[in-house]
C-alpha cells in the first residue's frame, strides 16, 4: 500500500449515530462515509463502536489502498467539561507579541494539567486578552503594555473514557491523533456553511486563531499558535 497522507479519517461519536469519514485533506473532497445509527434509548457501548468499525476500516483501507494509522475523533456527549483560568503578567512597557505569550500560556497549561491530571485537554481556547485595563479578542499588533492578562478556556475529557478509545483503536493499529468537541466544532458550521468533518479538518489547520494546538503539525503554513506548542514539545 501506498505511504502517502493525503487523506484524513474522522470518526463522529454522539448519542445517536456512529460516522466514519475520510475526506481530502486539500480539497476537502468526501472519500468514504458510513454511518450506524443508534436507538434513542441506547447508552454509548465500546462494544458498539468495535463492531462498527470492524466493519469499515478494511473498506475504508481497500478504498484507499491504503493504512489508516491514526484518527480524529469528533464526540458528543457528557464526557467534556470546562476549565477556565486567568494569569497576569508584567510586560514592563515592552511591545507585547507572540513571545511574551510563550511563558504565561505554558503556565496555564501545566497548571491545568497539574490541576486535573485525570483529564485530557482537548482544546486550549483564549477568550480574552486584557491589556493596560482594554479588552481586546484577539492579540493586538505593534502596541506597548505595562501589564496584560489572559483569560483561556480548557475544554476537557476524562482520560479514562480516551484509553478506552485507544484501546479499542489499538485493535486496528490506529492512534488516536486528536479529539474534537462536536459542540465546539458546531459553531463554525452555520458561519462557515461546510460540513462538520470539514470544518473539523479546517480547526486543525487554524480556523480559531485564539486556539493554541496542542498537537504537532505538518502544516508549512502555520499559525503563531500551532508553532507554539511546537517550541514547547
Amino acid at each position: 500500500m501506498s505511504s502517502e497522507t493525503n487523506f484524513e479519517t474522522y470518526l463522529l461519536i454522539d448519542k445517536k449515530k456512529f460516522i466514519l469519514c475520510v475526506i481530502h485533506n486539500i480539497s476537502f473532497e468526501t472519500i468514504y462515509e458510513d454511518e450506524m445509527l443508534l436507538s434513542d434509548n441506547s447508552e454509548f457501548k465500546f462494544e458498539m463502536l468495535n463492531e462498527f468499525l470492524e466493519k469499515n476500516i478494511f473498506k475504508i483501507e481497500k478504498t484507499l489502498k491504503n493504512f489508516v494509522k491514526d484518527i480524529d475523533i469528533i464526540l458528543d456527549n457528557k464526557e467534556f467539561f470546562s476549565v477556565k483560568m486567568s494569569i497576569k503578567k508584567n510586560n514592563y512597557g515592552k511591545y507585547i507579541d507572540s513571545k511574551s505569550l510563550l511563558s504565561p500560556l505554558n503556565d496555564l497549561k501545566n497548571s491545568c494539567q497539574s490541576n486535573f491530571n485525570d483529564k485530557k485537554i482537548a482544546h486550549m481556547l483564549i477568550e480574552n486578552y486584557l491589556i493596560d485595563d482594554k479588552n481586546y479578542f484577539t492579540l493586538p499588533k505593534n502596541i506597548k503594555c505595562n501589564f496584560f492578562s489572559l483569560d483561556v478556556n480548557f475544554i476537557c475529557i476524562s482520560n479514562n473514557f480516551v484509553n478506552d478509545l485507544e484501546l479499542i483503536l489499538k485493535k486496528y493499529h490506529i492512534l488516536v491523533n486528536q479529539i474534537l468537541s462536536a459542540k465546539y466544532v458546531e459553531k463554525f458550521i452555520e458561519e462557515i456553511d461546510q460540513n462538520i468533518f470539514t470544518i473539523a479538518s479546517r480547526i486543525k489547520s487554524g480556523l480559531n486563531e485564539n486556539e493554541v494546538s496542542l498537537v504537532r503539525k505538518s502544516s508549512k503554513n502555520k499559525g503563531f499558535f500551532e508553532k507554539f506548542f511546537d517550541f514547547f514539545n
